[in-house]
C-alpha cells in the first residue's frame, strides 16, 4: 500500500497533523506485512540492493527498507518533495547504505523582533527556543513575543518551546531553571516555574547566554499621574485720583496659580518607559498684583520774583500729627493687621514698602518707634500721598 506526497504538503512543525486543511495527512510507504521484496534475475534470488534506513522528517523517525540507491531515490519511493527552504541531510545524491540516516525538516516562515525590529525568517527549527538560538548566533537582539498567542489560548509560532529540554524563566527579578520533559510550551515553562500572568504583562522567548531557551515575563502596568506647575500672576494698574502723578501703591499682592497637568503612563517592572500627556487643567488661578498710580497733578509753587528759591527740605511733621496719623490707620495698634492679611503696624506699611524703607520682617513685628521712624522718611520722600484717606480727613493735603 502505498501513498505520494511532498514535504509542502506536511503538517506545520510543532502542530498536529490535520491542523491545516489543505494539506493531506503525512503517509510513509510502509512494506505490507513486513515482507521484503526479492528481485530474482536468471532464477536466482538477489537482495544484495536492499538496506535498512533512518528516515526523520521533523522530528519524527521512521525505519524504512528501500531499495533505492540514493538519497533522491528514497524520496522518491516516499513521494517527498524537498522546498527552497526546506533541509535535507545529506545531498540528495549521496549514495545510501545500511544504516544511513535522512533528515528531512520542514522550512517555515515566522515572525520574529531582531534588533528591536518585527520581521518574517525562513527556519527549519522545530522549537521555538531553536528559532532565536540560531538567529542569537549571529550577535543580534531576537525574541520572539509570546503575550499576544498567549491571550488567544495559542503557542508562540504555533510550535513547541522545547522538547526534552531545560528553559530558564525570567520574572520579577528572578530566574529559575526548569527542567521540561517532553514537548513542552511556553505555559508549560510558566507553570513549572510558578509563574503567573496577567493582561497586559509581556512575554518573550529569548535566547540565554549558555544557550538555554529563557522565557522573560516583564510586568506592564498602564496607569496614569499628575504634576503641578505654577502659573505666574499679573501685575496690572489702576488710577488713584488720591494719588499725585508719579506715586504709586501696592493695594494687593499677587499670588500664583497653579496648573495640574496629567499623563497617561507604561510602567515596565516599576520603571516608567512611556507617557503621553491627557491634560492640561488650572487647578487654582492666580491672583493680579494691583498697584495704584496717582492720577493727580502736584500743585503749582507759587510765583516769586527773581529766581525762585531752593526748595527747603520737608520738615517732619509733629509728634501729634504722627500720633493722629497712627490712630486714623490702625487705631493706634502697633500689632494691626488689615483685613485682607496686606498691611501692617501704626501706619499699614504693605510689606514691600517697608522693605523699600530698609525695614526687616513685617512692618507689625517691629517696635513702635521704628514704624514711626520709617513713616516719617517715607513722608519726607514722598509726602503725605502715601496715606490719601487719613491724610486727606487730617488736613494734611
Amino acid at each position: 500500500m502505498t501513498a505520494n506526497h511532498s514535504t509542502s504538503s506536511l503538517p506545520a512543525v510543532g502542530a498536529a497533523p490535520t491542523s491545516d486543511p489543505t494539506r493531506k495527512k503525512f503517509r510513509l510507504r510502509w512494506l505490507a506485512l513486513g515482507i521484503v521484496p526479492v528481485l530474482v534475475l536468471g532464477g536466482a534470488a538477489t537482495a544484495q540492493a536492499h538496506k535498512s534506513v533512518e528516515l526523520e522528517i521533523n522530528g519524527q523517525r521512521h525505519t524504512l527498507s528501500t531499495f533505492a540507491g540514493s538519497v533522491d531515490g528514497l524520496l522518491a519511493e516516499q513521494g517527498i518533495t524537498v522546498g527552497d527552504h526546506d533541509l535535507l541531510a545529506p545531498g540528495g545524491d549521496t549514495a545510501l547504505k545500511d544504516g544511513t540516516d535522512v533528515v528531512v525538516r520542514t522550512g517555515r516562515e515566522v515572525a520574529v523582533t531582531v534588533g528591536g525590529q518585527e520581521q518574517k525568517v525562513w527556519t527549519t527549527a522545530l522549537t521555538s527556543g531553536e528559532v532565536v538560538a540560531s538567529l542569537a548566533d549571529s550577535g543580534r537582539d531576537v525574541f520572539v513575543a509570546a503575550s499576544r498567542s498567549l491571550e488567544d489560548g495559542r503557542q508562540p509560532l504555533d510550535m513547541p518551546l522545547v522538547v526534552d529540554g531545560p528553559v530558564d524563566v525570567v520574572a520579577d527579578g528572578n530566574t529559575n531553571r526548569v527542567q521540561l520533559e517532553g514537548t513542552a510550551y511556553v505555559t508549560d515553562a510558566l507553570k513549572a516555574a510558578g509563574v503567573t500572568t496577567e493582561n497586559p504583562d509581556r512575554v518573550e522567548i529569548r535566547p540565554g547566554a549558555d544557550g538555554t531557551a529563557q522565557v522573560v515575563v516583564t510586568r506592564v502596568e498602564r496607569t496614569e499621574r499628575q504634576e503641578t506647575q505654577p502659573v505666574d500672576f499679573a501685575t496690572v494698574q489702576r488710577e488713584d485720583a488720591s494719588l499725585y502723578k508719579g506715586q504709586s501703591k501696592v493695594v494687593q499682592e499677587g499670588l500664583p496659580g497653579e496648573r495640574t497637568l496629567t499623563f497617561a503612563t507604561v510602567i515596565e517592572d516599576g520603571t516608567e518607559v512611556r507617557s503621553e500627556q491627557t491634560g492640561d487643567e488650572i487647578t487654582r488661578a492666580p491672583v493680579d498684583r494691583v498697584v495704584a498710580v496717582g492720577t493727580t497733578a502736584r500743585p503749582a509753587p507759587a510765583a516769586t520774583g527773581g529766581a525762585a528759591p531752593a526748595a527747603p527740605a520737608p520738615a517732619l511733621a509733629s509728634g501729634d500729627v504722627w500720633a493722629r496719623l497712627a490712630q486714623c490707620e490702625s487705631g493706634g495698634n502697633p500689632r494691626a493687621v488689615s483685613a485682607n492679611g496686606l498691611y501692617h503696624g501704626l501706619y499699614q506699611f504693605s510689606v514691600q514698602t517697608w522693605q523699600a524703607m530698609g525695614g526687616a520682617g513685617l512692618p507689625s513685628q517691629a517696635a513702635p518707634g521704628e514704624q514711626t521712624q520709617r513713616a516719617q522718611a517715607l513722608q519726607a520722600r514722598s509726602g503725605w500721598g502715601q496715606w490719601p484717606a487719613c491724610a486727606a480727613k487730617l488736613g494734611l493735603r
